[in-house]
């Protein structure tokens, strides 16, 4: 097997002009993350449905989710010190197998339970919760998602070593396409169809496709632990992790960004947090329908992420995020206040197209302005602001609609969180405008790309 190190920012450009426009190595990559994402469009149809079958309460649906996204509080940063001192590539291949492994005991324990959970056309029948299945339904989410946080952050690190840097807007549009097609149009039907003819099914499923897309890393020759420049730092992790908090923290556009991202992702968790209880109770939703209305948030991400290269240079990569902070507010909004589930799809539709384009803009130019060996500790204090926002989201959310439920009608309840977040979004507008120009964008971008340039003197 060839060894493909890493090496200093300074080295960069003269490697990666010999490289490919994309490769066979991201195609593995590509075709690694639709597996996983196909498995990923099921276990957001089954989980939902498996926690709602499990309990009504609306304050216990939104602690299983926010439970997901609690790691990205207080294990991005460990995960991001983690990443730039293993093979990043290796990494990844051991996460998904976790992913694997944690994902058949749930199956099994489903499948145990499965001839005494209701169907999904009998959610009105659960009285009480079922406590052993709840509290192991939270841990198996527990550990998911701290494997899918360091999975993630060594991807998004491991990218720009296959991919040179003028090219990482169009491969991450494709990752990003790939992602939304196999996560909105393709699992969640094989997921709803998998979740009528028994519970467990879903779950086995989405245990092969971790497994297939740790094969398909696997694959990729070389190694890929990042290289220290003599003058880094270096020794232990608190001095690592110090270190990719200091850069970020004196980086204002980034630090905004990271900010910016979070209490948006908060905002979205509000709502997000309780979506499967608002579309059964308020949109009166079947497994089916519920699939074919998250076919808006398909539809909307494939486009925003195969046309953000080219709203970025037509609009200007400040103004795409400037739209994705104003569409957050009126689609929020709009959400809150129809009642028909094919509005919401096109609502979603709208919302995740330009929220796309903010992924494929952001995470291309972490990629470019991050130096290669702080890549995986500044990314992880980056998603430590903007993800680990997530988990308080949630918990506010359901806690808001079980306050709201006590003074007024459930339906009420379900639709304050909606507006709650419109009015943040908008918040973060009227901010993220004044702080995130396409000048100051491209000025961070000009700048990293220059100073790569440069020999070491």
């Amino acid at each position: 097997m060839s060894t493909v190190d890493m090496q200093p920012a300074a080295d960069a450009p003269k490697r990666r002009a010999e490289r490919p426009r994309l490769g066979p190595n991201y195609r593995k990559v590509y075709l690694a993350t639709a597996f996983s994402n196909v498995g990923d469009g099921m276990a957001g149809i089954a989980y939902p449905w498996l926690a709602s079958a499990i309990t009504r309460n609306p304050l216990l649906v939104a602690i299983v989710a926010g439970v997901q996204r609690l790691p990205w509080l207080f294990f991005t940063l460990p995960a991001g010190v983690i990443t730039d001192r293993v093979d990043r590539r290796k990494a990844m291949v051991s996460m998904d197998v976790l992913r694997g492994a944690f994902t058949v005991l749930i199956a099994f324990a489903v499948l145990g339970e499965q001839d005494v959970l209701p169907g999904p056309d009998e959610l009105d029948t659960v009285v009480g919760t079922r406590t052993g299945l709840y509290l192991l339904l939270l841990v198996a989410t527990l550990l998911l998602g701290c494997a899918e946080v360091l999975r993630d952050n060594c991807n998004q690190t491991f990218l720009p070593s296959i991919v040179a840097p003028e090219h990482l807007e169009q491969a991450n549009g494709r990752i990003w396409g790939i992602e939304s097609a196999a996560n909105t149009f393709v699992g969640p039907p094989i997921g709803s169809f998998l979740l009528v003819a028994a519970f467990s099914l879903p779950f086995f499923v989405d245990a092969g496709t971790f497994f297939a897309a740790a094969a398909l890393i696997a694959l990729i020759p070389g190694t890929f632990r990042a290289s220290r420049p003599e003058h880094a730092s270096g020794g232990t992790w608190r001095d690592d992790l110090r270190e990719g908090v200091r850069w970020l923290w004196a980086h204002p556009l980034l630090r905004a960004m990271a900010i910016i991202l979070g209490v948006m992702n908060m905002a979205s968790m509000l709502s997000g947090s309780v979506l499967i209880l608002y579309a059964q109770d308020v949109l009166r939703v079947t497994p089916l329908t519920f699939t074919l209305m998250g076919f808006g948030f398909a539809v909307g991400a494939i486009v925003g992420s195969y046309a953000a290269p080219w709203l970025s240079k037509r609009l200007g990569s400040g103004t795409c995020l400037a739209l994705t902070l104003w569409s957050g507010a009126l689609t929020q909004v709009a959400v809150g206040l129809v009642s028909w589930w094919p509005v919401v799809a096109v609502v979603f539709a709208v919302g995740t197209m330009l929220g796309s384009t903010w992924n494929v803009i952001t995470v291309s130019l972490r990629q470019t302005i991050i130096p290669s060996h702080l890549l995986g500790r500044v990314n992880s204090v980056y998603r430590f602001f903007a993800w680990g926002m997530m988990p308080i989201g949630a918990a506010i959310g359901g806690f808001t609609v079980w306050v709201v439920d006590l003074s007024a009608s459930r339906e009420m309840a379900l639709r304050s969180v909606w507006f709650v977040s419109g009015v943040i979004h908008l918040g973060l507008f009227l901010v993220g405008r004044r702080l995130l120009t396409t000048e100051r964008l491209e000025a961070a971008r000009a700048a990293a790309i220059g100073s790569a340039a440069q020999p070491e003197g």
